[in-house]
């Protein structure tokens, strides 16, 4: 049974669900690309991890997005291996949904992917997201090297610099290294793009995100 705190607080390692040892069934195939759902990133391209919420709506962002290559629904960020979409929800594993995107970042550079991460949802809620309440739609980026987490931090500091001009509270966004991604069950990859009239509870601030450019040495 899950402890009602688990919707607001995240639920510490030591209390967390067991999951399991082998990864749950997902799709073989991405139902928009034709890639393979865990495919390896190619040379010259990078990946993140990123949570705005559901992941039905956000994944559909970043698949619609010019420069990125690929997508994947996921479990991120969190305690429990393996969970199933039942056990996150319940707020037992500590993970948040997340979207794996991996973009070409010479056709989109990471502070314009992250302009799009900014401003398609509102990174200022906490553990919730409009109406879906829970640890699990916690905002939150997951980086893969150091350049990307510099360029976070930057992107994260300009963006509350504009929310601040516009009256908006503090980013509650968790920001940290890429752990483990657990693939999320077959029916949630790619949702929006076999069921156009789903559910996306996304909503913006409204707030436009400045592009950081990093100085001139």
């Amino acid at each position: 049974m899950s402890d009602p705190r688990w919707k607001s607080e995240i639920v510490r390692p030591d209390t967390a669900l067991a999951g399991r040892s082998q990864p749950i069934r997902t799709a073989d195939t991405h139902f928009v690309t034709g890639n393979s759902i865990k495919t390896e990133v190619p040379a010259g391209m990078q990946e993140i991890i990123l949570g705005l919420g559901c992941f039905w709506g956000a994944e559909r962002v970043f698949w619609q997005t010019p420069g990125v290559w690929h997508t994947a629904v996921g479990y991120a960020g969190g305690t429990t291996p393996n969970p199933t979409y039942e056990e996150a929800c319940s707020g037992g594993t500590g993970h948040f949904e997340a979207v794996r995107v991996v973009f070409d970042p010479a056709v989109i550079t990471l502070p314009d992917l992250l302009k799009v991460f900014w401003e398609s949802h509102d990174p200022t809620q906490g553990m919730r997201q409009g109406n879906d309440r829970g640890t699990h739609y916690r905002s939150a980026i997951l980086t893969t090297n150091s350049q990307q987490s510099l360029d976070v931090e930057n992107s994260r500091a300009s963006y509350q610099a504009a929310l601040d001009a516009s009256g908006k509270g503090g980013i509650t966004t968790e920001i940290g290294e890429a752990g483990p991604f657990y693939y999320a069950e077959d029916y949630h990859q790619q949702f929006l793009a076999k069921n156009p009239d789903g559910y996306c509870g996304l909503g913006g601030t409204g707030v436009v995100c400045p592009i950081h450019v990093p100085a001139s040495t």
